[in-house]
């Protein structure tokens, strides 16, 4: 073992310039809304560098990489799309070209997560040169992730390539610890029906808006006490819910609003049963209200930059994975022997794809990846570009260390 560590350790080492570049490429390829072709086109061009069996885009326009033919399937999972970049006067640099500054490059996408992309794509090809991967099918996934957590693993899983992994392990900042799980959440619409009128004389109409006030109040309330404990799961933490967006139907700013809309995000913990939360948030609404304030589940249904749909529910399950499942102690083996140390394992505050590997199709997956949570979708967005190489190392020591835990 300490032999193979230490070749790891110098091929890693040997390659850190071309993967700090190749980080920087990519971050400065955008990536918003799901765009996923320039820097799809990079990473597919470092992967035929590097000798990769396959290397092409998928039906969908997510990327694929793969290593192998062996029985095992495993799927190292890194999205490649940002949230776009907001009010560009807020940024004190360009957010593509980014800066580097005490050796942490600042960029849209540095974080949330194109950060654990070359530690992936060199970590699988080093595995590979040292036979590490022998008995293994293995793919880096880099897809499509911020509007729709879960869906590019479902095409991966359903329709191109069609492969159900063993394992995956999701690429997500976790600060170089290993986290194995995190809240689900649930995404809703709530419409509020009136009558227009004109302001003039709006007690002849029914303003939507008036009667969504006081389902608003009740769900802040609602928060509240979550924070408190209702629903507060030993690892996972607190439940929460959020009011983040609303939209108002009306003939013009004359008139009185027929219809009022507003949109949930209900984060869920595995102390949460879907159908109970769906409940409580229907028993907001007021008895005297229940036929004119309804609650829908909402659908992804929106066509990939490739027209490709794929129709799914806005329903991420929370999800979990035992501290003594092999998986999870493979992650933690492999941390104690390229470094010595024992690091404590965490879970994720936000979403990941972990809703569909784990939480949907039950396919056990745990996290590691540079950089912090706490900086995604920020102006500061950031992550130290040693933590992107030495994550490499990770990537490349991990697929031994699980093939000696899980035989």
């Amino acid at each position: 073992m300490g032999n193979e560590v230490a070749e790891i350790q110098v091929r890693v080492q040997a390659a850190r310039d071309d993967i700090v570049q190749f980080m920087c490429d990519i971050c400065a390829a955008p990536s918003m809304n799901g765009q996923l072709k320039e820097v799809g086109e990079r990473i597919i061009a470092e992967m035929n560098k590097l000798g990769y069996d396959e290397a092409r885009f998928d039906k969908m326009g997510n990327v694929l990489g793969r290593i192998g033919n062996g029985p095992k399937v495993i799927v190292f999972d890194s999205h490649i799309d940002t949230v776009g970049v907001g009010d560009p006067s807020e940024w004190e640099w360009d957010p593509f070209v980014g800066k580097v500054e005490n050796g942490i490059l600042f960029a849209r996408g540095a974080c949330d997560e194109k950060g654990s992309t070359p530690g992936m794509v060199y970590g699988l090809a080093i595995a590979r040169d040292l036979g590490l991967l022998d008995g293994y099918t293995a793919y880096y996934f880099g897809n499509m992730e911020e509007w729709c957590d879960g869906i590019a693993p479902n095409a991966f899983v359903e329709v191109d390539p069609q492969v159900k992994p063993d394992f995956v392990l999701i690429g997500e900042p976790t600060k170089m610890q290993v986290y194995r799980g995190h809240k689900g959440r649930i995404e809703l619409k709530i419409t509020a029906t009136g009558r227009s009128a004109h302001a003039a004389s709006h007690y002849l109409g029914d303003n939507a808006v008036y009667k969504m006030a006081g389902v608003i109040a009740a769900i802040r309330d609602l928060d509240r006490r979550m924070r408190f404990g209702m629903g507060h799961h030993p690892v996972q933490g607190y439940s929460s819910i959020a009011v983040t967006d609303v939209a108002a139907r009306t003939a013009s700013l004359n008139a009185v609003p027929d219809q009022f809309v507003i949109y949930i995000d209900r984060r869920i913990t595995l102390s949460e049963p879907r159908e109970e939360v769906i409940a409580q948030i229907k028993g907001l609404i007021p008895d005297y209200l229940q036929d004119e304030i309804h609650v829908e589940e909402l659908f992804y249904d929106a066509p990939s930059y490739t027209g490709f749909v794929f129709p799914v529910s806005k329903f991420y399950p929370p999800w979990l994975l035992d501290d003594a499942h092999p998986l999870t102690q493979a992650g933690q083996r492999t941390v104690e022997a390229l470094w010595g140390e024992k690091r404590p394992l965490g879970t994720w505050d936000f979403s990941t794809n972990g809703t569909y590997w784990a939480g949907k199709a039950g396919i056990p997956a745990i996290g590691f990846g540079p950089g912090d949570e706490s900086f995604a979708h920020t102006t500061l967005e950031q992550v130290p570009l040693e933590e992107v190489v030495k994550s490499t190392e990770f990537y490349a020591l991990f697929p031994k260390m699980l093939k000696e835990q899980a035989g």
